[in-house]
């Protein structure tokens, strides 16, 4: 099994608080309003929503995906901090064996802030994940944080 690692930075102009609790927290609810042409929906199928806790997210026909699977490891409300691993579904193809998430929301001097993310690529055998194969995936990942953003920049009383 190999391990590759890329670590990713997104700015945003809302609170840290705010968006963590929209992206980590609200999740289940939120990306399928937000994002209705993407995910169908999001189910807890183990675990109450904290550490231990497995999701599955289903993913709407347009998508090139059909599901996936992740386990929340940590959850830690007060320090904005989320680990999750993707255990299963059809982002991981016949290469990786699971994707492992280290996603950290810190304050920024403009009242915004920073979400820092560490990105572990378990891969089957001795394959190599290269940066131009997660490029798809990061845009993605800001394309979904944009969304949200969005949405609580119009809707200030959210979250607040």
């Amino acid at each position: 099994m190999g391990l590759s690692t890329f670590k990713h930075e997104f700015s945003s102009l809302v609170a840290p608080s705010r968006m963590f609790k929209a992206l980590i927290i609200d999740s289940r609810t939120l990306l399928p309003k937000l994002l209705p042409q993407f995910v169908k929906e999001i189910i807890l199928i183990q675990g109450d929503g904290e550490a231990g806790s497995i999701e599955q997210v289903n993913f709407n026909e347009g998508s090139p995906f059909k599901y996936l699977k992740q386990k929340i490891e940590v959850l830690d409300k007060d320090n904005l901090v989320c680990k999750y691993t993707l255990i299963e579904g059809d982002p991981l193809g016949d290469k990786l064996e699971s994707i492992a998430y280290d996603v950290k929301f810190e304050a920024a001097s403009n009242g915004g802030c920073l979400c820092k993310m560490i990105s572990n690529y378990n891969t089957i055998g001795d394959y190599d994940v290269k940066e131009e194969e997660v490029k798809e995936g990061k845009e993605t990942t800001i394309g979904i944080y944009r969304v949200v953003e969005s949405y609580l920049l119009e809707n200030p009383q959210v979250y607040a």
